[in-house]
């Protein structure tokens, strides 16, 4: 579906945007890939590894309306990965985060009706389902924001939907790298928060295919979440380091012990599919019936149980020390 096609991606120049434009040119032969960032530094690198004739490199911030609305002329799908992400930044710096997470969705979500683009994916996480620190709670409200925007564009383009998951394996910034780090640099022990904490766990290849796969799904409105594996944080750093000590060291500024991805209090909104759930707006459209028990290529759901949430503590799957080092050495680290 992507064949001739204009593709946006907010905040392109990071993992995320990274491993979608890899995949993207090697399955389709898309018209124009726009990577839209404000780092200038990360998308002259990333050019020399994707020079395409397709791809266009936009300097600009979600933050900017007018800039966006330009990057978004003739495009017909986007992708919104810019984000504020680090927890602990977000708390010492919470006005910092509020405009580029919720102010900046805004914007992309003016700039997309503005343009009449088709279809619009956010990325979510984790940490908007129940938020107890600052950067869930942004990330909560942009989601909100993107499921509204169908009702302010009715039956008209685009259309927008949301998709939420954990963490990912080896990105920019998680803990992988953080411990490879510590070690090349001679660390005497590995710091972990506490030793029962948890966490989803994705690959980057993981999380784009499922992004792809819902621009053929999407109705347009839902929470897109994928089934996916919980690991032990101490198994973590047992199997990047095993010959290293854990030290706990005290959970940070806003982190959780478990993450959540679906809520008990919207188990009467959540649909159980193969290899994923979703969650389906709870304020009605006017515009469509509001059944998302059927998505736009024929597959159906179920109705989760009342009460149903969506934990990494109590996960039915965690993944062995086996599956974690496969996992870390698919990511290259």
């Amino acid at each position: 579906m992507f064949d001739g096609k204009s593709i946006l991606i907010t905040g392109g120049t990071g993992s995320f945007g990274h491993k979608y434009t890899e995949t993207l040119l090697s399955r389709y032969k898309p018209k124009r890939l726009i990577i839209y960032s404000r780092d200038e530094l990360k998308q002259f690198e990333m050019q020399q590894k994707f020079n395409a004739p397709c791809m266009r490199y936009f300097i600009g911030d979600v933050r900017d309306k007018d800039r966006l609305t330009r990057a978004m002329q003739g495009v017909d799908y986007v992708i919104h990965a810019a984000a504020m992400k680090q927890v602990p930044a977000a708390e010492y710096n919470p006005t910092e985060c509020i405009r580029t997470n919720i102010d900046g969705a805004e914007n992309v979500i003016n700039a997309a009706i503005d343009n009449e683009v088709e279809k619009v994916i956010a990325l979510s996480t984790d940490k908007a389902a129940n938020p107890v620190n600052l950067y869930g709670a942004t990330k909560l409200a942009s989601d909100k924001l993107f499921v509204a925007a169908n009702n302010m564009v009715g039956s008209a383009r685009p259309r927008f939907s949301v998709v939420r998951y954990g963490n990912v394996v080896g990105s920019r910034g998680s803990v992988v790298p953080f411990f490879q780090k510590l070690i090349e640099e001679g660390t005497d022990h590995i710091p972990v928060t506490h030793k029962n904490m948890t966490r989803f766990w994705i690959t980057l290849q993981q999380g784009v295919n499922f992004v792809l796969k819902n621009f053929e799904r999407m109705l347009g409105g839902e929470i897109f979440v994928p089934k996916i594996p919980s690991i032990r944080i101490t198994d973590l750093a047992e199997a990047v380091a095993p010959h290293i000590p854990i030290k706990i060291v005290g959970i940070r500024p806003g982190e959780k012990l478990h993450e959540m991805m679906c809520p008990g209090d919207m188990a009467f909104h959540t649909f159980e599919y193969d290899d994923h759930y979703v969650i389906a707006p709870a304020i009605k459209f006017y515009h469509t019936d509001n059944n998302y028990k059927t998505n736009a290529i024929g597959e159906v759901g179920k109705p989760v149980e009342e009460g149903f949430e969506y934990i990494s503590g109590a996960n039915e799957q965690f993944l062995s020390m086996d599956e974690i080092k496969w996992l870390n050495r698919e990511a290259n680290w």
